[in-house]
């Protein structure tokens, strides 16, 4: 078996324009035995799809041709014949997470079974998920919304409650007092009202949905640590299940230094690559929870094993989801087989309609739960009418 060529496709949505920096990259794998995979590369929001799109084009030149089958070699050949391979970054490890996933899709098809039992089997039959980024609104088909007041935040909190989760993430200082996202310099010490403010948000929540709901504190890196020790120290008394992403993950000795000054477990690893780029984490002990968004960290091949590696280190694990329906089904399946997995985020964008409709599956949890899709591969493919109205670079 071969790669005969790989479409790159900046998959057609109908987002609206509040929600137009939304932009999934898939990669579909062809093979000579007529044989495609997908894979989703984690670059759907922010800045720099483009290069995403561009770097799978790249990669995709120095695999036609190789047997899909031997993802580990073609997991060393991206790596190190690419030159900046080697120096790691979001967007090479992008680029290859996408394509190392649809390698594994093949394979999963070949073989006629789930990738899960290619990793090893399900150790979790079911997996516990929590409702993500609250701040911005919850629910089937919601727009995104601007919360403000606490009361807010407590009653969106409760719609995730009906729906059957027990587990909610929110980022309660994002918004400034007039709803607006991002309007101050969340750096150095914060001024005692935003703090307050913030609090309260997570109060009312606590106090909304009692004790029996985890609550997971966001931050987005968006306080450095004299921020993020300041109010992580405020929330203390809330039961708080993670305190997520409190300062950027360039500096482990400062995810360190807040680990150590505030009583709340510290979760982190969307934008940490590699297990070079865990290894520093795991060795000062800074981090209780991982979150590596297999579109970004290195693939299937790569987050297994920064998976296993964590578990050495009693570190659990919660795959960061914040993509099309190709990145849910791929971090179901990783979840699903390893043993320390912890929960499963689901984003809210995940509910949208504009995301469901570009695959051919819609995997949703019931009562908080979510089951392991059991078809072969991922379990996932782009919607034909999607991919005919999207644009497409083809590798051959």
């Amino acid at each position: 078996m071969k790669i005969t060529s790989v479409e790159v496709i900046k998959v057609a949505t109908p987002f609206k324009p509040d929600t137009s920096t939304w932009q999934p990259i898939v990669v579909r794998v062809n093979t000579d035995e007529g044989i495609s995979g997908y894979g989703e590369l984690g670059m759907a929001y922010g800045i720099g799809y483009t290069a995403g799109f561009g770097m799978c084009q790249d990669l995709a030149r120095i695999i036609i041709g190789m047997d899909p089958r031997n993802n580990e070699e073609i997991w060393e050949k991206m790596l190190k014949k690419t030159f900046w391979g080697q120096g790691g970054g979001t967007v090479i490890f992008s680029g290859m997470s996408a394509l190392d996933t649809a390698l594994w899709d093949i394979k999963g098809k070949v073989l006629n079974t789930p990738l899960y039992q290619l990793l090893g089997g399900k150790t979790n039959k079911k997996l516990r998920a929590y409702a993500s980024q609250l701040q911005f609104g919850w629910g089937l088909g919601k727009d995104k919304q601007s919360l403000n007041h606490p009361k807010e935040y407590a009653d969106i909190a409760l719609q995730a409650v009906e729906m059957g989760f027990d587990a909610v993430k929110v980022d309660p200082i994002g918004f400034d007092k007039n709803g607006v996202w991002r309007a101050m310099d969340l750096t150095g010490t914060l001024p005692q009202d935003h703090v307050e403010l913030a609090y309260q948000r997570v109060k009312a929540i606590r106090e909304a949905v009692g004790s029996g709901v985890d609550i997971i504190v966001e931050m987005h890196a968006m306080t450095d640590t004299t921020a993020a020790i300041q109010f992580g120290r405020r929330i203390e008394d809330l039961n708080i299940m993670y305190y997520e992403e409190p300062t950027m993950s360039l500096n482990p000795d400062q995810m360190k230094q807040i680990a150590t000054s505030v009583r709340v477990p510290i979760a982190a690893g969307e934008r940490i690559y590699s297990r070079w780029g865990y290894r520093p984490f795991f060795h000062n002990g800074s981090i209780q929870m991982i979150q590596p968004d297999v579109g970004n960290c290195g693939g299937i091949t790569e987050g297994k094993k920064i998976c296993d590696m964590a578990h050495v280190y009693d570190v659990k694990v919660q795959a960061h989801v914040c993509g099309g329906p190709i990145a849910t089904a791929v971090a179901l399946h990783l979840e699903a087989a390893i043993p320390n997995f912890m929960i499963h985020e689901t984003h809210r964008y995940s509910l949208l309609e504009g995301n469901i409709c570009t695959c051919k599956y819609d995997y949703q949890p019931e009562n908080g739960y979510y089951e392991v899709p059991e078809l072969p591969g991922i379990g996932q493919e782009l919607d034909e009418d999607v991919v005919k109205k999207s644009f497409i670079e083809k590798v051959s």
